[in-house]
């Protein structure tokens, strides 16, 4: 079967053209911007990919096209397909009906760390021997593809509330059905598509409505947003974890590199890995409850959470140049930016930080975000904030409100001009965007050398 895909290069339709390829279909696919890290790794694969969307991709026509959530109405090659009334699927859609049908399915929602999460369970499970299929918004380093089949009964997804397609508003996990549910935490984002807060729980409980009686959810005792989702109706088993829950860490060193599990208060054994920060903390227990859920015993769980990478472009160190560290990191919403340099700042101490941030999301685009930016910087020694040119608001006002130093570029080199005349051996520079950034890190140790 030849399957075309519009919109390949996204982190979700480039994992699923990996599956469809694995499962012996032709692939080919299309998108706007044609970049690494998934360009490569379709490319790797075999699957050829065109840049744009003239509709002369679809001549000969594919026997069925994949429609990404970032096409709409008005696009060339949507346009020719409709017209010529070619058959077409939501990525969502054509997951759940020709990879989870009859799996196991292990589903990793919530607001922010997803993607990590989600490759900490596919890890736990594979240590475990249990060779899980999973599809993950990003490249675990532990297995080095964003998604592959496997052959047991589970798989592992990153289920995303982001809508489904131009002609399918509800949220992507809708689709998933799963039986082992993480609800990692629940916030406001996602502006272009949600207006509010309750929107978004209201899509949460759609996803809480199709997980099955003998099945489980796990959450957090610490978001409120997440208990009013459960109080709407639950008709599965729930675990809590955190403060007062079930699953609880006790920290053994300030930054979060290592921790004890405790379950329903025993003592599970100590992690001892090389990710820093409460937020992962919170993701390990989660991971260990839906470990367990599949058969797999705490202690098993633990030791594979010490020997777990973590995932491209989360807290990834991409270069050293004379002392000086550059990190990549996905963080686009004040949460993720908080609690990302929160992590750093424990565990580097007073050595200086330089945030550089790129307002990337749809979110941050339409200011969705700002009254939550000055606050989510503290934990830096400065920062640099990157204005590209369609952005609708003033994020020069924004940065004025930041406590710690902050300057505003529209330009890749003045940003680099900045680090160049600031960082002294020591200094770790955080890169924050939810894209390639014009290739700001390479540059960047390029002109540091």
């Amino acid at each position: 079967m030849h399957i075309h895909i519009l919109g390949i290069c996204g982190t979700f339709m480039g994992s699923l053209a990996v599956l469809a390829k694995e499962l012996g279909h032709k692939v080919t696919g299309s998108d706007a911007n044609v970049y690494p890290p998934m360009s490569t790794q379709l490319q790797a694969q075999g699957i050829e990919l065109t840049q744009g969307y003239d509709p002369a991709q679809l001549d000969p026509a594919p026997d069925v096209v994949v429609i990404g959530n970032a096409l709409s109405r008005g696009n060339p090659a949507v346009e020719y397909l409709l017209n010529k009334g070619l058959p077409y699927v939501s990525g969502p859609q054509w997951l759940a009906d020709h990879v989870l049908q009859g799996r196991w399915v292990l589903a990793v929602a919530g607001t922010h760390g997803k993607t990590t999460t989600s490759s900490m369970l596919a890890w736990v499970l594979e240590h475990a021997g249990m060779a899980p299929g999973f599809l993950i918004g990003g490249v675990p380093q532990n297995f080095a593809v964003s998604a592959r089949l496997g052959d047991t009964p589970f798989f592992v997804v990153e289920a995303d509330e982001y809508d489904s397609a131009f002609f399918d508003k509800r949220s992507k996990f809708v689709h998933y059905r799963p039986r082992t549910a993480i609800l990692n935490n629940l916030e406001f984002d996602h502006a272009d598509i949600f207006p509010d807060l309750p929107s978004i729980e209201r899509q949460f409980h759609h996803l809480v409505r199709t997980i099955p009686s003998e099945g489980l959810v796990i959450h957090p005792t610490t978001e409120p947003a997440l208990q009013r989702v459960i109080e709407m109706g639950c008709w599965t088993p729930v675990q809590t974890t955190g403060h007062d829950g079930q699953w609880q860490a006790k920290l053994l060193s300030e930054d979060g590199s290592r921790f004890e599990v405790i379950f329903e208060g025993v003592a599970q054994g100590t992690v001892d890995w090389d990710m820093t920060g409460q937020h992962n903390v919170a993701n390990a227990l989660a991971t260990l409850a839906a470990a367990r859920h599949v058969g797999v015993v705490p202690q098993q769980g633990v030791a594979a959470l010490s020997a777990f990478k973590s995932v491209k472009r989360r807290m990834e160190k991409v270069a050293e140049v004379h002392g000086i560290t550059i990190y990549d990191d996905f963080a686009h919403h004040p949460t993720a930016i908080a609690t990302t340099l929160d992590g750093l700042r424990k565990k580097v101490g007073d050595s200086p930080i330089i945030a550089i941030i790129e307002p990337r999301s749809n979110s941050m685009k339409l200011g969705a975000h700002r009254e939550g930016l000055p606050e989510s910087v503290v934990q830096a020694d400065q920062v640099i904030w990157y204005a590209p040119a369609n952005l609708g608001w003033d994020l020069a006002g924004t940065a004025a409100q930041c406590s710690v130093p902050s300057q505003v570029f529209d330009s890749l080199e003045g940003i680099i001009e900045r680090v160049k005349s600031q960082a002294q051996p020591g200094t770790h520079v955080v890169i924050m965007s939810n894209g390639g950034f014009g290739g700001l890190h390479g540059k960047l140790a390029e002109a540091l050398q």
